[in-house]
């Protein structure tokens, strides 16, 4: 790449998709600014950024890094190099021919960049313009967004809701995961470039957008959203009625550790009867992240996911100390919203049994990600691997099937009724370990697309 220096922010991420905040469109597979997951075997709770991995072979060891900026290791000569002759040739005939001059130049590169990208057919590999990327950044980070807050797929004909995000606009107006937004203040979107749709969406604090939702087999309807200036926390807990400790992780972020160490450190010394960690709505994020997290329930030494390449060749990801909730009876909850490293935590939580999962079949999105800069500010999120659970198993477009199985009804939302958290309750005050419960009956999964993005 000439005169350009790449920048690697390295941590590998986990995450389902793309995120509507403020005027761009950016996703939300983001990097944590200068840490390195890969130099350092941590041994204190809650650091996240030295991540133990038993296999030096991971992807960011293909990487060398220099003061010129970030080069792919060395490899061996291909039979075939790339031809930008027919590039070049497209870009004279419109500086010499196109109608209206001058050329945007830093449009028509920017332009190059996603037509190149978006070749590979891969929803999750996409360019972030610098506008979007700093954006994607602040709200890993914790800080403020502007938007309706609501994760997005985009890989189907409309934008589709993955999940609306806690105390957003969106959750206010009652949006659910696969709702399907099919108009834009009145204008179908059908056949319409689902980035332009985004765009439509997205907009400033305080305005409005009119959106006609499909939901299964309901009739569209319309719901009014004010766009609205959010801060989203990462961990929200508190001690409910029968003693049962409840933590709700919105994200894993920079801040979801040492936020779900506060709730910890809070609510075990009342002596709680149980556990609930609600995981449901929850799009993903830093993988790193979810290995601490997991750090706080399961023993040192425990497998929390497995990194498969493209050649075939894997790397563990294991646990590196033993947290400080080990013990309590757990419960966690998921549902169709709940993707990526809630989904990687989930599956260790049931593969070592030590919580029972209620709820309903997660999202199913089991690749992994990094984010390099670009000297213009951008980003290119880049798919480097796929990823196991603890068991071996790959849940892309499948999901993780609950121990037992909630629905919540739409009956349930406008009753304000909670039925995968009373069965969870319910299990807790009852006893029952995940030794205890007898495991669903799989049908043969199907596999889908399941790749997606984010408002």
């Amino acid at each position: 790449m000439k005169n350009q220096t790449i920048k690697i922010l390295s941590i590998i991420v986990i995450t389902i998709s793309f995120l509507v905040i403020g005027f761009s469109s950016g996703v939300i597979l983001g990097t944590v600014a200068e840490r390195n997951a890969f130099n350092l075997v941590g041994d204190m709770r809650g650091s996240s950024s030295n991540l133990e991995v038993d296999n030096s072979q991971n992807v960011l060891s293909q990487i060398r890094f220099s003061d010129e900026g970030l080069e792919p290791a060395a490899e061996e000569s291909s039979d075939s190099e790339l031809d930008l002759e027919p590039f070049w040739e497209a870009y004279d005939i419109l500086e010499e021919y196109y109608v209206d001059q001058p050329l945007d130049k830093d449009a028509l590169v920017e332009g190059a960049i996603e037509g190149m990208i978006n070749a590979l057919g891969d929803p999750h590999t996409r360019y972030s313009d610098a506008e979007s990327y700093q954006e994607e950044l602040e709200y890993m980070a914790g800080e403020e967004y502007e938007g309706i807050g609501a994760w997005v797929d985009l890989s189907g004909d409309y934008v589709k809701v993955t999940s609306p995000m806690r105390g957003s606009p969106a959750e206010a107006v009652g949006l659910r995961p696969r709702d399907l937004i099919i108009a834009i203040d009145g204008e179908d979107q059908t056949g319409i470039d689902l980035n332009l749709s985004l765009s439509k969406i997205k907009g400033p604090e305080g305005t409005e957008v009119v959106l006609t939702i499909k939901r299964g087999t309901d009739e569209p309807f319309d719901v009014t959203i004010t766009r609205a200036r959010l801060t989203t926390p990462m961990a929200i807990w508190e001690m409910r009625e029968n003693q049962i400790a409840y933590i709700e992780l919105t994200q894993f972020g920079e801040l979801t550790v040492p936020e779900l160490e506060k709730a910890l450190d809070d609510l075990l010394p009342q002596n709680p009867v149980g556990l609930v960690l609600d995981l449901r709505n929850n799009g993903g994020g830093y993988v790193d992240t979810c290995v601490s997290v997991a750090e706080e329930f399961l023993p040192k030494g425990s497998l929390v996911l497995t990194e498969r390449r493209g050649d075939g060749s894997t790397s563990e990801y294991k646990t590196r100390f033993t947290g400080i909730a080990q013990d309590i009876p757990m419960i966690v909850l998921g549902n169709d919203g709940t993707a990526s490293a809630s989904e990687i935590l989930i599956g260790a939580l049931q593969y070592y049994e030590r919580a029972i999962f209620v709820g309903t079949e997660t999202y199913g999105k089991g690749t992994m990600q990094i984010q390099p800069e670009l000297s213009n500010g951008g980003a290119v999120s880049v798919t480097i691997a796929r990823w196991l659970t603890s068991a071996g198993d790959s849940i892309n477009g499948v999901g993780i099937t609950p121990d037992v199985f909630v629905e919540r009804t739409e009956e349930d939302f406008k009753e304000e009724r909670d039925p995968q958290y009373e069965k969870a309750v319910e299990l807790l005050l009852n006893g029952v370990r995940p030794e205890d419960v007898e495991p669903i009956v799989e049908e043969e999964p199907v596999e889908v697309n399941a790749e997606d993005e984010n408002l």
